[in-house]
């Protein structure tokens, strides 16, 4: 008996205009054992990350579905691939490997293989071509929403990781810090203009110090970024000093000829935090009870 494939959606009919093919007969007549052998298959692959009890559900809806997309109709073809697609994008973030994700489609096949082949249909043989083009299909659809979603993923952990890494702290009244870890490229420059222009909007500071401790180096590229962010926060109201010019980067700059202007540097954030107290109207001197040092506002002439 011959087979007739109506086209890449999903659907199949008979040459003779009856309502099942070979491959949807044997998905109806041998329901169960397909159906355990593809559920045994995947949760194999996936080696207990999610239980038996809850692929054998995901897996009963996509084998219903499959059932009817492949009829003589293929009514059900979208709601196939939007299932596909959840299942996919909720593998993704659940950490699952491209391999783990794209077995939950591609193991149908040997699963379906297996019986055509106990079967020995010679109609189920010839109809099998089409099938394993369909899944094949269906693997496709699984693997492209599943690298959508990491990447999406991925661009979501790089934002926060960017924001994170760019804290705004307050560290006196009237004046916050921005202490800067690794690389400073144009994207970590755009978080720290924005992060700091929204703390100085929030508290109204006076001064902020943007401590470049932990930058490994310094070249052209990174001293324009930071003459933006302190153009900025000028723009603001606010007075800016670079504190974490250490010997090593100091070298680099004399020696690029780069040149901060009037902008205020110093060698330690502590350095820095004096400076910005003084200019606040306070002044750090010795604690009489625990030989550290406190910040001290001086007194007016004529107080007592």
């Amino acid at each position: 008996m011959s087979t007739g494939w109506r086209g890449r959606d999903g659907g199949a009919a008979m040459a003779d205009g009856s309502d099942e093919t070979p491959i949807t007969a044997l998905l109806r007549s041998r329901r169960e054992p397909i159906l355990d052998r593809w559920i045994g298959l995947v949760s194999e692959a996936v080696r207990g990350r999610i239980t038996e009890g809850e692929i054998r559900l995901e897996l009963t809806e996509l084998y219903d579905l499959v059932e009817q997309a492949f009829s003589a109709d293929g009514t059900a073809a979208g709601e196939l691939r939007a299932a596909l697609s959840e299942i996919s994008r909720s593998r993704a973030r659940q950490g699952f490997s491209p391999k783990e994700t794209a077995v939950s489609v591609f193991a149908l096949k040997k699963a379906m293989y297996e019986q055509v082949r106990a079967s020995q249909d010679q109609g189920a043989f010839g109809a099998l071509l089409d099938f394993t083009s369909f899944v094949d299909e269906l693997g496709l659809v699984t693997f492209e929403t599943y690298a959508a979603a990491r990447e999406q993923i991925i661009a979501d952990q790089a934002e926060q990781l960017l924001e994170l890494s760019t804290p705004v702290v307050k560290l006196w009244e009237d004046v916050v810090a921005v202490p800067l870890v690794g690389t400073l490229d144009s994207a970590r420059t755009q978080v720290v203009l924005e992060t700091l222009l929204q703390t100085l909007v929030d508290t109204g500071s006076r001064f902020a110090v943007i401590d470049i401790t932990g930058v490994p180096a310094v070249d052209t590229e990174v001293a324009q970024h930071l003459m933006k962010a302190v153009l900025a926060a000028r723009l603001m109201g606010t007075h800016c000093v670079i504190s974490g010019i250490r010997p090593q980067i100091a070298q680099t700059i004399v020696a690029l000829g780069i040149e901060f202007g009037d902008i205020v540097t110093k060698a330690t954030m502590a350095d820095a935090l004096s400076y910005v107290l003084e200019r606040c109207g306070r002044r750090v001197v010795p604690s009489a009870d625990s030989g550290g040092t406190t910040p001290h506002t001086p007194r007016k002439s004529g107080e007592g």
